[in-house]
C-alpha cells in the first residue's frame, strides 16, 4: 500500500507543478554539485528545458555553474541558502534560548560520536571502514553517522549564526522604520 501511496503522491505532484517547479524545487534543495541530467531525472523533465531553467537560475545568482570538470555541474549559493535558513530560524517562533540548548544538544552528539569512534570528523569516521573486523551493519551504520554528522555540522553553523545575528535577523514590523 505504502508503495502505492507514493506512486499516487509523486502523480499528483508532477500534476500539480510545472516542468520548471519541479526543477527550481530540486535545484534549491542540493547539497552538493549536480549535472542538468541527474536535476531532469529528479525534476522528471527532459534535458533541455531543465538546462534553460537553470541558466536562468545562474544569471538569476540562485545557482552557480561548474564547467571545470568532465561534467558541467550546477549548486546554489551556499551563502544565500544559509542566510535564508537562519532567517527563518529567527521567525520560526522559536526562542533564542531554545535554539541555543538546540545548538548544545548538536555539539553533544558530535562529541559523544568522537568518543564512541575515537575520531575527531566525519571523515576519520568514514577511514575506519578499512577496519577489517567491522561486519557490514557496522559499516553502514558508520556511513550513517557520518553522513548525519557532516549534516550536524552544517546546522550547527547556521544556527550558531542565527544565535549570533538574533537582532540582526529580525524582521522589521514598521515599513516606516525601513524608510528613515
Amino acid at each position: 500500500m505504502a508503495d502505492d501511496e507514493s506512486t499516487v503522491d509523486e502523480g499528483l505532484l508532477n500534476q500539480q507543478t510545472t516542468g520548471e517547479d519541479r526543477v527550481r524545487m530540486v535545484a534549491r534543495q542540493l547539497s552538493e554539485p549536480q549535472t542538468a541530467n541527474w536535476i531532469a531525472a529528479e525534476a522528471d523533465w527532459s534535458h533541455e528545458p531543465t538546462t534553460r531553467v537553470l541558466e536562468r537560475l545562474v544569471a538569476d545568482g540562485i545557482l552557480h555553474r561548474d564547467d571545470s570538470g568532465t561534467h558541467t555541474t550546477y549548486y546554489p549559493d551556499y551563502r544565500r541558502q544559509a542566510m535564508q535558513e537562519a532567517m527563518r530560524l529567527r521567525d520560526s517562533g522559536h526562542t533564542v534560548e531554545e535554539l541555543t540548548d538546540r545548538l548544545a544538544d548538536m555539539t553533544a552528539q558530535i562529541r559523544d560520536w568522537e568518543e564512541l569512534f575515537d575520531v575527531e570528523s566525519p571523515n576519520q569516521l568514514r577511514g575506519t571502514l578499512a577496519d577489517e573486523t567491522l561486519d557490514a551493519a557496522d559499516e553502514d551504520r558508520r556511513r550513517e553517522i557520518a553522513r548525519e554528522w557532516d549534516q550536524l555540522q552544517r546546522r550547527i553553523r547556521i544556527v550558531g549564526f542565527a544565535i549570533r545575528e538574533w537582532d540582526f535577523l529580525a524582521p522589521m514590523t514598521d515599513p516606516a522604520e525601513a524608510n528613515s
